[in-house]
């Protein structure tokens, strides 16, 4: 079982291309509170459902001060056209080796069908100003999933 993040620990920085050739860092967000999802596979149904409710809801999450942004294991080319296709507006970052996965306890052991095997565990993480997490939230599911992370984080109220 990957290592899980606890709200209070320092996130693990990262630097990584997103769907447009640009580097993102984590660092960047410095200031500002950040939403990080991770999500298994850039156009497939579940993925592009739970990409377009934060597409969606970015506005509002942007106004309430908190940054998107998704990872996945797909290579650029692939999520440059998933955000194209789905008319996403906030950064998407390829993680091939699921390195930054790892580090957030986002890659470890699934069950799908009854077989066993290693991949991405859809998962968010919130992470504060000063790079701290907040929220750390594993094999959440795509659908619903952004209207009950307003809820946690009383974004609603």
């Amino acid at each position: 079982m990957p290592e899980r993040l606890v709200p209070g620990a320092l996130a693990p920085d990262f630097t990584l291309t997103d769907s447009a050739g640009q580097d993102v860092s984590l660092k960047g967000f410095r200031g500002r509170s950040s939403v990080v999802y991770f999500y298994p596979a850039a156009s497939t149904p579940g993925c592009s459902k739970q990409a377009c409710d934060f597409r969606d809801s970015l506005a509002s999450l942007q106004q309430a001060g908190y940054e998107v942004v998704g990872i996945s294991p797909d290579p650029v080319d692939k999520l440059a056209k998933f955000a194209a296709a789905e008319g996403l507006n906030f950064p998407l970052l390829s993680d091939e080796d699921h390195a930054v996965a790892e580090a957030y306890g986002a890659w470890g052991e699934k069950k799908n069908y009854g077989r066993t095997y290693e991949g991405l565990i859809r998962s968010t993480v919130v992470v504060d100003p000063e790079g701290k997490i907040v929220l750390a939230q594993y094999n959440v599911r795509a659908t619903g999933h952004v209207a009950k992370l307003r809820r946690d984080l009383k974004l609603d109220d």
